[in-house]
Order: structure tokens, then C-alpha cells, then sequence
């Protein structure tokens, strides 16, 4: 027997928590991890971890790889997240950085982070069990398949908890932040599982940040700006880029060239001042380099969480600021979540 991984089943953003009530067949809601997605293959010999995307994850969590045969009772395709839990025991938190350091080319790397930042694989869903496929089968059908496969299940693997009360979720939204969750999704009980199909709903924190234009990178067409880098000034004076702002037409690419070249540094030679861009794992040999600004401009963005020091997503430009000054878009200004223990939220 030999599963074929499918596409995950996606998620659509929606305001707000919606209401069972108005959608046919009900919804169950569940926290929304803040890992990677992940597919996992257990046919009773090996197994295959799938992503998102078309890479595989499998040489990157060998721990997960070895621990699924002895823990779970039988081949099956499973959904769900993969993710690293760090911090003392009482207050641990989901660490994005932690698990995108997982990504290395070393299988001497790999094998070390596994055991100082072990993963879990929290599932969600269940394609298939034995012979038995579920994709035509509604929600509700393969949440109670995955309930009694995942039933005595231990750690790395757990079972994601679920609700029917709107307000439950609405009060997760709210406490599971402090642990490092970036919000709840919705799924309709009636649905099959579609892979590749933006069918469920997502609900995730958004909020709204003054942050500096401290450059731009030029768009992969070579004409216009691609990006817009942002900063943040810290309490000790220094201006910290701590994202980017994407998502602009053709045209308004071209339009913002226009409206931010008086603020395009220069040299003496009038030529434009380009520095070297942060790089990361994911970077590669991707031109990081960006045009940069005199810290002058103030724009008001739309943000979910921060991941340290930096926005966790790309933001989202809501408008220019003409009324603030740039030395005062600091960090105080951003959200303080309170903490949540990890454990009372896989428990």
C-alpha cells in the first residue's frame, strides 16, 4: 500500500469568527498553528512528510520520521501542522524561528536541531486509514476516524482540539496568541476534502502599526517598486527594518518610484545609494539589495503578530501618514500579548 500525498486543503481570511448558524451542516473550529503544513504518509514501511508547496520535509525532521511507526496504530495519510515549542515549562510558546532553522542543507545540521529543537506534529485531518479512502467523506466523518486513530497517540504526535461553541473560539482568537498560535480556522462539517481548494476559513489577529520607509527593492520585472522595506526605532535610538510591504499593482508600482525619489539617498556623483538587504535560510542567492531612503516617510500598516522583533507576515500598506514624525513610529506603540502556556492548548 502506497498513499499519493495530495495538495492541502486551503483557507480563505474572513473578518471574523463566523457563525455556525448561517452556514449549511455546522463548523467545527479549531486553533490555527503557526508551523509548517504538513502531510505525513505512514504505509507501513517508510515514511513521507509532504508540504504545502512541492518540497518535501522528510529529511528535515527525522525525529518525526522515526517516532510516527511506533506511535501510530496503523498506515494512514495524515493533515496537520508541524511545529517547535520552546521556552521553560509552565509558559512555552511556539518559535517560528526556531522551526525555520530546521530548513538546513547539512544532514549534520538537521540531525543536531533535532535534538536540541524537537518538532510535534499536531494532525487535523485524516485522508486515509488502511485501505479505507476519505477525501470523498464529509469533515465530520474523517474528524471522528482521526479521534479514534489518534486515541492513544503520545508525544511528538498529538490531536489538535476542536469546538462547536462560536464563543470558545472566540475566546481562543483572543488567549492562544500568548502561545504562539496565529489564530482559529472554521471548517464546514458537511465538506469533503478538497485538496488545493480554499474551502475553509481562517480567522487570524490584525492590527495596525506607523513603521518608517527606510527603501524599496525594485520589482522582479526590473521596472517599479517590488517592495517597500519598514522600520521601527528601538528605546535605544536605532532605526531596525522589521518588514516589507508587497502586494502593489503594475501601475502603482510605477507611481511610487515617482513619489519616493526626493527621498532617494544619494552619493556625490548623484547616483542612488543601494545596500545589502537582511538575508535568511530562504533567501538563497536571491538579490536582497534595496534603494534606500532618507527615514523621513511615515506609512500606516496592517500587521498580525511579531515574531521577535520583526513582523512575522508581510504587511499590508493602509495609508501614508503624512501627520506623523518618523521618530516617533517605536516599538511601544505595538500590541502586548499576554502569555498562554503551550500545553493548556494542546491538552
Amino acid at each position: 500500500m502506497r498513499y499519493e500525498i495530495p495538495a492541502p486543503m486551503l483557507a480563505k481570511a474572513v473578518p471574523a469568527v463566523p457563525d455556525p448558524a448561517k452556514t449549511p451542516g455546522g463548523l467545527l473550529y479549531e486553533p490555527k498553528w503557526d508551523g509548517f503544513r504538513g502531510l505525513i504518509a505512514w504505509d507501513g514501511e517508510t515514511v513521507e512528510i509532504g508540504s504545502r508547496g512541492a518540497k518535501p520535509l522528510t529529511r528535515y525532521f527525522p525525529e518525526l520520521v522515526e517516532a510516527i511507526p511506533d506511535l501510530l496504530p496503523g498506515p494512514c495519510l495524515l493533515d496537520g501542522e508541524i511545529v517547535v515549542a520552546t521556552g521553560p515549562h509552565g509558559s512555552q510558546r511556539l518559535d517560528w524561528e526556531a522551526l525555520s532553522q530546521r530548513i538546513h542543507p547539512a544532514a549534520s545540521r538537521v540531525a543536531k536541531l533535532a535534538v536540541e529543537t524537537p518538532a510535534m506534529f499536531v494532525a487535523f485531518d485524516l485522508l486515509a486509514a488502511g485501505e479505507d479512502d476519505l477525501l470523498a467523506e464529509s469533515f465530520e466523518t474523517r474528524r471522528a476516524r482521526l479521534e479514534t486513530l489518534m486515541e492513544r497517540v503520545e508525544h511528538p504526535l498529538h490531536l489538535t482540539r476542536t469546538t462547536r461553541d462560536r464563543d470558545a473560539a472566540v475566546r481562543w482568537l483572543a488567549e492562544f496568541e500568548g502561545a504562539g498560535l496565529d489564530g482559529v480556522v472554521a471548517k464546514p462539517l458537511d465538506q469533503p476534502y478538497a485538496p488545493g481548494k480554499r474551502t475553509l476559513f481562517k480567522i487570524k489577529h490584525a492590527r495596525t502599526a506607523d513603521v518608517v520607509a527606510l527603501g524599496y527593492r525594485i520589482h522582479k520585472s526590473g521596472s517599479g517598486v517590488g517592495s517597500l522595506l519598514v522600520g521601527l526605532y528601538g528605546d535605544d535610538g536605532v532605526l531596525r527594518q522589521v518588514g516589507g510591504v508587497a502586494a502593489w499593482s503594475d501601475a502603482r508600482r510605477q507611481e511610487l518610484v515617482e513619489e519616493l525619489a526626493p527621498l532617494v539617498e544619494r552619493d556625490e556623483a548623484g547616483d542612488a545609494v543601494t545596500a545589502e538587504g537582511e538575508r535568511s535560510r530562504f533567501s538563497g542567492s536571491k538579490d536582497v539589495s534595496f534603494v534606500r531612503l532618507r527615514p523621513e516617510r511615515v506609512l500606516e500598516v496592517r500587521y498580525d503578530q511579531l515574531e521577535g522583533a520583526r513582523f512575522r507576515h508581510t504587511v499590508q500598506f493602509e495609508r501614508w501618514r503624512p501627520d506623523r514624525d518618523a521618530r516617533s513610529c517605536t516599538y511601544e506603540q505595538l500590541d502586548t500579548v499576554a502569555g498562554y502556556d503551550l500545553a493548556d492548548v494542546l491538552s
